[in-house]
């Protein structure tokens, strides 16, 4: 059931002839109507499998309609954002028995990166994108479309799916939200129309604006040209007024008072200026976090190491779920190893950290070619990476709907 009734019937409460008649049939509505609910089992981690829409924040959790927590415990699957305007791997698989190995595993969200391009003329997927004699139903699609395609697939399947806003262009990730090919006006009108586009599924659970400000990008010193804090604001207010519904999610910079972290995963400014939206309750902080193989930072050579990460983790974004000021997902993270090297105790360390405070997650990635960090899948794409999957199931929620609908 869709919610663009609700503005309207709020806006014929103004009209004092209709407002008895109209309260009624809304107070009727809200008594009788159970909206988007799904099963209600009870899950592994203690969670309730299934959620009743929207979410929202709350003293630091996510929340269903009922105050249920839900947690995010996903996985990236990357491509759209990229020239190949198409999620990665069609060239070699079905992409429904992708999404279903994906469920299967027990992914209950899906973050979707995608480029601005891609709803540019020119953003339909490229010619050896897709083998077409295993994806027949996706010849002739454009990179929309294909986009619809999945995050169907996806919530179909009982998956959450978490918009990601990962480049301006196919060419390559921005320091700042706007770049000389696409404006601020640009970034949050592809926001809203997305947001307006996808307002009946109630799976479709939110925006992440932008992926990893860095560089320039600022937090708090009223600078409108660097400000993300400030940026997120905008476009944030824009997205809830097309769809009030939606999570915002805001990740991090890269430096704060000349403390430097990852890109995206420093969150140390929220503590004295936090975003401000028009509803606090729909603000979900996001950060990424990696590993000494992506690069060599000062911490992973401490002496204490591994032992001074949870407050290396507390002080960049984790104080904000352990002061219940606001949820925070670690919308990336990821490596190769999970084993005794330094990159497989940090990635063990985090999952601990994650699952002792019940902090969401969408792993980076579901793909096998992401350079850096490997993925869920070995090169064959067909093969799961059993060691990873083993380490990631030992802190995992349950779907966000029953398994079992219309797939496909």
């Amino acid at each position: 059931m869709g919610s663009a009734w609700l503005p309207k019937l709020l806006e014929n409460l103004r009209k004092p002839v209709l407002r008895t008649s109209v309260l009624a049939g809304v107070l009727a509505i809200l008594a009788a109507v159970t909206i988007y609910s799904y099963s209600d089992r009870s899950g592994e981690n203690g969670k309730a499998e299934g959620m009743v829409g929207p979410l929202r924040a709350q003293n630091g959790k996510i929340v269903d309609a009922r105050g249920k927590e839900v947690v995010l415990t996903g996985v990236n699957w990357f491509g759209l954002e990229t020239d190949t305007f198409a999620p990665h791997g069609l060239w070699s698989r079905n992409w429904a028995e992708m999404l279903d190995q994906m469920a299967k595993q027990g992914f209950n969200t899906l973050r979707l990166p995608f480029s601005n391009e891609l709803f540019d003329a020119k953003g339909k997927p490229a010619e050896k994108a897709i083998d077409y004699g295993l994806n027949p139903d996706l010849k002739g699609l454009t990179g929309p479309q294909l986009m619809d395609k999945i995050v169907k697939g996806a919530t179909d399947r009982g998956m959450m799916v978490m918009l990601d806003r990962h480049r301006p262009t196919s060419q390559g990730q921005s320091n700042l939200w706007y770049t000389d090919k696409v404006s601020e006006e640009r970034w949050i009108k592809d926001w809203t129309d997305l947001a307006e586009h996808y307002r009946d599924n109630p799976l479709v659970i939110g925006a992440d604006l932008h992926n990893e400000p860095h560089g320039e990008a600022t937090w708090g010193d009223g600078n409108e040209k660097t400000d993300w804090r400030l940026a997120a604001e905008r476009a944030g207010n824009a997205v809830l007024k097309a769809n009030p519904n939606w999570l915002i999610f805001v990740e991090g910079i890269e430096s704060y008072q000349k403390d430097g972290y990852w890109w995206g995963g420093n969150l140390q400014g929220a503590k004295d200026n936090p975003v401000r939206l028009s509803d606090e309750s729909k603000l979900v902080y996001s950060a990424h976090d990696y590993s000494p193989k992506v690069w060599s930072q000062s911490w992973f050579t401490d002496p204490t190491f591994p032992a001074n990460l949870p407050a290396l983790w507390d002080k960049q974004w984790g104080y904000l779920v352990k002061d219940k000021t606001a949820p925070v997902v670690l919308g990336e993270f990821g490596g190769r190893s999970v084993g005794e090297d330094a990159e497989g105790i940090w990635q063990r360390e985090l999952i601990k950290y994650l699952k002792d405070n019940q902090i969401s997650y969408t792993y980076w990635s579901w793909n096998p070619n992401s350079g850096d960090t490997g993925g869920v899948l070995k090169d064959d794409w067909t093969t799961i990476n059993d060691d990873k999957m083993a380490l990631l199931k030992s802190y995992q929620a349950p779907m966000a709907a029953k398994l079992g609908g219309q797939a496909g």
